[in-house]
């Protein structure tokens, strides 16, 4: 660790933990340098026109056509055939290759298809990790499961494609892309944004979690150009403490506790050098 480091750890929890403060690998301030002069307006809350629109089922088949006829790939968009009620939705993984294709009768026009997600993370994921540990017991040890977590960084440019519904919601998605990553994050700690691109500008627009990305993606058509779907942290301007576990938020308040220890401490050492110079001074 560095001098600077500030660092809290327990004494026991030590030999657990391994720290890489170096960031990703390759990262530098000019890798994103662009992209953060594009993104430069990112207050962007209210949806566009197109994306206010509603269709009836006769609409979304052709949609549907017109969307399948414009891709260079085999990713899809397909009706749903008398599987699928209208409640929650459900999201997948599947082989990109082999895109589901259904022929029966369809009731709530409701329709699958492919999303492509690009995760753009800047602080590290926690996953699950395991080690047995001895310990002692009576005088003999004994092997003990330790839960702990192991931080990594997501490559760059990281990108997953899942299949879900058209009433798939979004924090359905989010909680399939950390499921796919064994994320143990909570996932109230990361959004999903739509990126649109138009006279230069990069748009970022935060979707709620009641939105459904299956319905834009359509609405939008395939050009990602118009309509792409980004995974970032949840910046909201305020810190969602309600997203920490208790282990966390006790150990915010022990480095707060010891921020104003040093602080007050710093503070009567150097009113006290002030006194004793004036008492020489005298």
């Amino acid at each position: 660790l560095s001098p600077d480091c500030s660092f809290t750890c327990h004494y026991r929890c030590r030999a657990l933990v391994r720290l890489d403060c170096s960031g990703p690998p390759g990262a530098s301030d000019e890798d994103d340098g662009d992209e953060q002069v594009l993104e430069k307006d990112t207050n962007v809350d209210e949806p566009s026109e197109w994306e206010k629109t509603e269709l009836d089922q006769t609409q979304v088949e052709q949609r549907i056509k017109e969307y399948n006829s414009q891709i260079n790939s085999n990713l899809f968009m397909s009706l749903v055939w008398g599987r699928h009620g209208a409640g929650g939705g459900t999201v997948s993984c599947p082989d990109p290759t082999h895109p589901t294709t259904d022929v029966s009768q369809n009731k709530d026009g409701s329709y699958t298809g492919f999303i492509k997600v690009q995760l753009k993370l800047v602080r590290p994921v926690s996953v699950p990790a395991t080690k047995r540990v001895p310990t002692l017991q009576a005088g003999r040890p004994h092997p003990q499961g330790v839960k702990r977590r192991t931080s990594f960084y997501l490559p760059k440019g990281t990108v997953k494609h899942l299949h879900i519904l058209s009433h798939t919601r979004v924090s359905e998605v989010i909680d399939a892309l950390l499921r796919k990553f064994t994320v143990v994050d909570n996932p109230r700690k990361f959004a999903l944004f739509e990126r649109s691109e138009k006279d230069e500008q990069v748009y970022l627009r935060k979707l709620g979690d009641e939105e459904q990305p299956l319905r834009l993606r359509l609405l939008a058509g395939p050009s990602e150009k118009v309509l792409s779907f980004v995974l970032k942290e949840n910046e909201t301007g305020e810190v969602n403490w309600d997203a920490f576990t208790l282990p966390e938020l006790h150990n915010f308040l022990l480095i707060l506790q010891r921020e104003e220890e040093e602080h007050v401490r710093r503070l009567r050492h150097r009113y006290a050098r002030c006194r004793q110079k004036m008492q020489e001074a005298l």
